[in-house]
């Protein structure tokens, strides 16, 4: 009886024993999660400094990290259309403290480049939204068209004469244009350049621009430029008279992003303690207030809701890069 009794409580013991080793990762994660972040946490931006995407980035950053206790500190590692930086974040321990500035150009060059070391949907969770940024359809003020239906009228009758500049093979200016020439019906000539091409725009060396209104806001204003729609659903309160494309293109809608990403595998209560943070940056008067007005509108999200819009964008932009065959230059 003595040894039965003995072994009965090993047994017991032993199932014990492997209940509580089981729930130690639990218990480990629990506790990192509720601890973190004990050091500052690094941002990686594929832009250059005092870009867009980076005036945005740092703004949220410092706004961020007040609220989590510990500096988000920015990168800057350019190259490759972000897909340098990319890589970089989709490689690093998934550990919250290198997180990636997500843009749209990251859900384009998910299609454009074919030899990408990461995949982006799989090898970089979504964390936050950050904001949307308008697009806005500008013209040289000496081009005939007054409209977006006089800019189409003019296009359809001039095949292919319409010059449209873009920042590069593959950049969002010209994936945004390739899917209006599509749904609109008109052939304009592509006219890509490396830098910005606002300077050859108002000077009427080139016709069209697709571009963000955050650049491109001081010279509709000024008059150097002539805004003819927004490329969102609804009008931009910065230009209240400028219409939106789907207007007169029904459907179309074409709007950059920005959010925050990090590697695969980060622990679900980092993500989720991230994007308090950011979601909570996003509601302050102050940092909504400058975010608007750089044109951008902030679009606090949970970090699903932002896996579903990259998951969209990134089938989305697929299907125009695809139809229009748009390959980069090797």
């Amino acid at each position: 009886m003595l040894g039965r009794a003995k072994m009965k409580f090993s047994r017991r013991h032993i199932h014990r024993m492997a209940l509580g080793a089981g729930a130690l990762p639990f218990i480990t994660a629990t506790a990192w999660g509720q601890n973190y972040p004990t050091h500052p946490i690094r941002l990686i931006v594929g832009f250059p400094a005092g870009s867009g995407p980076d005036i945005v980035g740092r703004i949220v950053a410092q706004a961020a990290g007040e609220k989590l206790g510990q500096s988000v500190v920015v990168e800057n590692r350019p190259g490759a259309g972000s897909n340098l930086a990319t890589a970089d974040v989709a490689h690093a321990p998934p550990d919250g403290y290198m997180l990636m500035l997500l843009t749209t150009a990251n859900v384009i060059n998910a299609t454009l480049y074919q030899n990408l070391s990461y995949d982006l949907l799989r090898d970089i969770v979504p964390v936050a939204s950050i904001d949307n940024e308008p697009f806005v359809f500008e013209v040289t003020p000496s081009f005939p068209a007054k409209t977006l239906p006089e800019f189409i009228a003019y296009a359809k009758a001039n095949p292919g004469k319409v010059t449209m500049a873009s920042a590069g093979v593959g950049s969002a200016p010209h994936i945004f244009g390739e899917m209006f020439q599509r749904m609109a019906g008109v052939q304009l000539t592509h006219v890509p350049f490396r830098g910005n091409p606002l300077p050859d725009v108002i000077s009427g060396q080139v016709d069209f621009f697709i571009g963000p209104v955050q650049s491109a806001l001081e010279f509709v204003r000024s008059g150097k430029l002539r805004a003819l729609a927004m490329t969102t659903t609804t009008r931009f309160s910065g230009l209240p008279d400028v219409p939106v494309v789907a207007e007169f293109v029904p459907g179309y809608e074409a709007s950059g992003w920005l959010g925050i990403g990090a590697p695969k595998g980060t622990p679900a209560d980092v993500v989720d303690r991230l994007n308090k943070a950011v979601n909570e940056t996003l509601v302050d008067p102050a940092v909504k207030a400058r975010l608007n007005s750089l044109g951008d509108t902030v679009a606090p999200m949970t970090s699903a809701d932002f896996g579903l819009l990259m998951k969209s964008d990134v089938e989305k932009w697929a299907k125009v890069i695809q139809s229009a065959n748009i390959k980069l230059e090797q």
